[in-house]
């Protein structure tokens, strides 16, 4: 197992080398002066020379590889003298030293802005990924069960509607509806932020004490303070956590429709496929209940893919959660990256696409180890 875990680590190198290369020359390559794309048009020639020494971009993106302004210069006799000092390696030796740049747009580290912007985007994920799991399994399960009864046509054409209506227009039908139709009911839901006005969740470092606390630790309390819903619930911060429920709950609607369609959709296939076994078989014939044979002989076996399914599902929310951050207007890593790419902050489009990738290829490493506690015939080596 530890061997199967290092050989893993090992492989995901390349694929985030890949991922930074491909991350760092899209977003430089794109059309446009970064100078006046964030210092505005009026920005003079000499401040845009200032602005470009001072952050590095004069240097060449990728060997040979020169922007002047808005346009792209390849110089083939400048290869050799760029090979190493350019944009590209520069940027790589800062994160090997575990820097992941400063904001241009902000001047602040990338760091510090992941620390208060990751927290709402993973609360996000994860009530979303809860809510496609806890319907999602069902709904497959008892499509299974009735297949091809109005039960399951009802089910598919369900998940068929999840996977098929853009995040961003589901998002809005929802406020619509709890936020405006039903205002004043008791069912009414806010359509925006994360608490409301008067309404503040204490940090952990206040609750406990730790104000003067520095280091690694107070970073990792800060970073978890910024879970709204877990500082609240381990705090006993209730009219908080229960304020920032109620505000999540129309963006992990949205957000969890298309992981709860794929999720029910997988789950009703492989317990067709489970349900013609052998042993399904053979248990009927014992005289077994029937819902002991779907529950304890079917659905376990049936729910061996969708664990890897739901894994797969939580690093894509993790990623695309940028429309629906920016229709429930959540301060999240996916608003932050498109405000970054439209104002040209490098450094964090870089930094914030890097650590999401991390994230990935971690889920991706974790629903494989489990997969051989979930089933014992599968043996990692």
């Amino acid at each position: 197992m530890t061997r199967y875990i290092l050989r893993r680590l090992l492989l995901s190198i390349p694929v985030l080398f890949g991922i930074v290369f491909v991350v760092f020359t899209t977003a430089r390559l794109i059309p446009g002066d970064p100078c006046r794309a964030i210092l505005g048009e009026r920005a003079t020639d000499a401040t845009c020379n200032e602005f470009i020494k001072r952050y590095g971009l004069d240097k060449a993106i990728l060997p040979g590889l020169f922007r002047d302004g808005a346009e792209l210069t390849f110089t083939p006799a400048r290869v050799i003298p760029t090979l190493v000092d350019n944009q590209f390696f520069g940027y790589l030796g800062q994160v090997a030293r575990g820097d992941l740049g400063q904001s241009i747009k902000q001047s602040r580290p990338v760091t510090t802005m992941l620390i208060e912007r990751l927290p709402t985007t993973i609360e996000l994920s994860v009530l979303a990924l809860i809510f496609a799991v806890i319907v999602g399994i069902p709904l497959g399960l008892i499509s299974g069960y009735r297949r091809n009864s109005s039960v399951d046509v009802g089910s598919m054409a369900f998940a068929n509607l999840g996977v098929s209506m853009p995040v961003f227009v589901l998002g809005l039908v929802l406020a619509y509806v709890f936020a405006v139709a039903l205002k004043g009911t008791p069912i009414a839901l806010p359509p925006s932020g994360r608490l409301s006005t008067g309404v503040e969740v204490i940090p952990l470092v206040k609750v406990w004490g730790l104000t003067t606390l520095t280091g690694p630790l107070r970073v990792l309390l800060d970073f978890l303070s910024g879970i709204y819903t877990f500082t609240a619930l381990i705090t006993g911060q209730w009219r908080a956590l229960g304020d920032a429920l109620r505000h999540l709950v129309l963006p992990a609607i949205a957000l969890g429709t298309i992981p709860l369609a794929i999720i029910a959709r997988i789950t009703r296939s492989s317990l067709l496929d489970v349900l013609g076994q052998d042993y399904v078989r053979t248990a009927r014939a014992k005289g077994v209940r029937e819902r002991s044979v779907i529950l304890q002989h079917a659905a376990r076996n049936a729910l061996l893919p969708v664990v890897t399914v739901i894994g797969l599902q939580l690093g894509a929310l993790l990623s695309g959660a940028i429309l629906t951050e920016t229709t429930f207007n959540l301060a999240g890593v996916g608003r932050s990256i498109v405000e970054a790419i439209t104002g040209r902050d490098y450094a964090v489009v870089q930094g914030f696409t890097l650590v999401i990738a991390v994230i990935y290829v971690v889920v991706n490493l974790v629903v494989d180890v489990s997969y051989s506690y979930v089933d014992p015939r599968v043996r990692l080596r």
